[in-house]
């Protein structure tokens, strides 16, 4: 991906990961786990998340194909799903358009959603999803917002449960509290594109994780690790992908 060779950075991410996290409950994968939907590369996938001992719960980005990644072992752990973690739940979301980029949460996606927080009493919430559900100021990333992202924040709005919400996509790091509820986007374990940029830039930042510790008393502490002492090549001519 623009000259990046993308699973050389993701076995350093996963090296840097083993290395700082010796105790995983849960791996989260918030989607465009593939470029091309291919069965092949799903396989693939499965094969570098298989060294973890922790399950690993997956939901899709606007390059994956639900379909294709349905036919794989992994089908279990795929949003929209609800994952249990101690006094925590998970909830898991499709933000997808098939055949697009930008996106929008069909209507079972969030009658889901509203179920799965009625259900939620006594639990802390983090929701996970593939797009941004609000502008993180880049205008060209912004144009791909979730188009219906009044409508789920009028779901979320409704249970005081909810610590935070995450999302992949934008490959760069964004955080931010509305309601008092956590919003944080998570790096790429690529490319990096530039933060507060009017059109596609890319970042000279390292591919990364976000990790995430969820407390006993509803509140998390987060934060995002990256390569070092790798220079990464990527073409910073190229003006899209």
């Amino acid at each position: 991906m623009l000259g990046l060779n993308t699973e050389q950075s993701l076995s350093l991410v996963m090296d840097l990961i083993k290395e700082e996290q010796p105790a995983i409950d849960l791996v989260l994968a918030t989607g465009d786990l593939s470029q091309d939907g291919s069965s092949e590369s799903y396989a693939r996938f499965h094969q570098w998340m298989a060294s973890f001992t922790s399950p690993v719960y997956w939901l899709p980005g606007n390059h994956d194909l639900t379909d294709i990644m349905a036919n794989h072992q992994a089908a279990k752990r795929m949003s929209p799903c609800v994952i249990d973690v101690g006094g925590w739940q998970v909830i898991m979301l499709d933000s997808t358009i098939r055949g697009k980029v930008p996106g929008n949460f069909a209507d079972s996606e969030l009658r889901f959603l509203e179920k799965s927080l009625q259900a939620s009493q006594g639990k802390h919430v983090l929701i996970a999803l593939h797009h941004q559900p609000v502008p993180v100021g880049s205008a060209w990333l912004d144009q791909q917002i979730v188009g219906n992202a009044a409508e789920f924040f009028k779901v979320v709005d409704q249970f005081s449960n909810v610590r935070s919400i995450i999302w992949g996509h934008v490959h760069q790091v964004f955080e931010t509290e509305r309601k008092g509820v956590k919003l944080m986007s998570v790096p790429s374990t690529c490319v990096q594109f530039l933060p507060k940029s009017q059109d596609f830039a890319v970042d000279k930042e390292s591919p990364g994780y976000r990790w995430i510790d969820l407390n006993a008393d509803g509140s998390l502490d987060s934060g995002v690790s990256r390569v070092t002492g790798v220079d990464f090549v990527v073409d910073y001519s190229v003006k899209g992908y």
